[in-house]
């Protein structure tokens, strides 16, 4: 694909605005979003707010045993582990998976799940893609 392919892709999608580079700081003070039920936070880092269309990504910080409220999008949602140990539940098979620092989770269209920190706690990276506006709708996210 060249770049006027690429272009016209772009441009059919509604998606016309500046074509830039941004550098995102991982700022905690950034958009809070209302998605962890205890011991943590979560903030958005690139999303709706900053223009994106087709990317989110948001740092979730979970303190030991600390937890995601349970989550469902009607997209994809990848997350990776920077640090420490995370269980991701699949709460419609109830099905548990565990993967630590440099792990990757890969979430299928419409599945119910939750990510809970191991007993050193957990950052994590990732989110829905596209974005999923349900996240931004209340202040607060959520």
């Amino acid at each position: 694909m060249n770049e006027d392919q690429v272009r016209l892709n772009f441009e059919s999608e509604g998606l016309e605005g500046p074509r830039e580079v941004r550098v995102v700081p991982d700022d905690s003070e950034g958009l809070p979003l209302a998605i962890v039920a205890a011991e943590g936070n979560a903030w958005g880092l690139v999303g709706p707010e900053m223009g994106a269309h087709l990317r989110s990504m948001h740092r979730i910080s979970l303190r030991p045993e600390g937890f995601t409220i349970p989550l469902r999008h009607p997209m994809e949602a990848v997350y990776y582990v920077i640090a420490g140990a995370v269980e991701i539940h699949d709460l419609d098979s109830d099905v548990r998976h565990q993967t630590a620092t440099g792990g990757m989770v890969l979430v299928d269209p419409g599945t119910r799940y939750q990510l809970i920190a191991g007993s050193a706690g957990s950052e994590i990276v990732g989110g829905p893609c596209p974005a999923d506006p349900r996240l931004y709708a209340a202040p607060g996210g959520g």
